[in-house]
């Protein structure tokens, strides 16, 4: 019998989707890149939410089924799988590939929600990953999310476990005459 690894990421969702999902609209579909096995996606289904995952591992788009639509693809070597498409929520965590994050930050409907958390320049000194190619910058979430409404940023060093990580939720503007009501977001912080 074959014996079946451990798929990446099966485990409780980060804090800091937990703690921004509030801006998500009601029932709206959510884009989760690099995906893994789908913690993310399992938690945000379980809330109503309509969830597309991406994930170039056979074995996590797999796993990641069980909680909605996933597609296999390696983002960061073939065409964007989502040109033309756009999510009420888009979410990224531990996953950095710097010529995809215009695509990844196009994704976002308006008045959708981006909630991306990953690894920051610093975390070379406590751990891995270590390279700059997969560190975020001081500043460089808040580049990519310009023309969107940050309402969350942070950018610094976490104990536990010791990691440097830079996080952001931001929302897309609505787009003028186009029907769609201004949300409120002070709502649950």
């Amino acid at each position: 019998m074959k014996e079946i690894a451990p798929v990446h990421g099966l485990r409780t969702p980060s804090e800091w989707i937990v703690r921004w999902s509030h801006l998500l609209a009601p029932e709206a579909g959510v884009l989760d890149v690099a995906c893994g096995g789908g913690r993310h996606m399992k938690w945000l289904a379980g809330r109503g939410h309509a969830v597309t995952g991406v994930d170039r591992s056979p074995e996590a788009v797999e796993a990641a089924g069980a909680f909605g639509k996933v597609v296999e693809a390696d983002i960061e070597s073939g065409p964007w799988p989502f040109t033309g498409q756009a999510f009420g929520a888009v979410i990224v965590t531990n996953y950095l590939w710097r010529p995809r994050m215009a695509d990844i930050v196009a994704a976002v409907a308006p008045s959708g929600v981006l909630l991306y958390e990953t690894f920051a320049a610093g975390n070379e000194t406590v751990g891995k990953p270590s390279r700059p190619d997969f560190l975020l910058q001081p500043g460089e979430l808040l580049a990519a999310c310009a023309g969107m409404r940050v309402v969350a940023y942070e950018d610094g060093f976490i104990a536990q476990p010791e990691r440097f990580v830079q996080r952001i939720a931001a929302v897309r503007p609505a787009v003028a005459g186009s029907g769609l009501p201004a949300r409120h977001f002070l709502k649950g912080n």
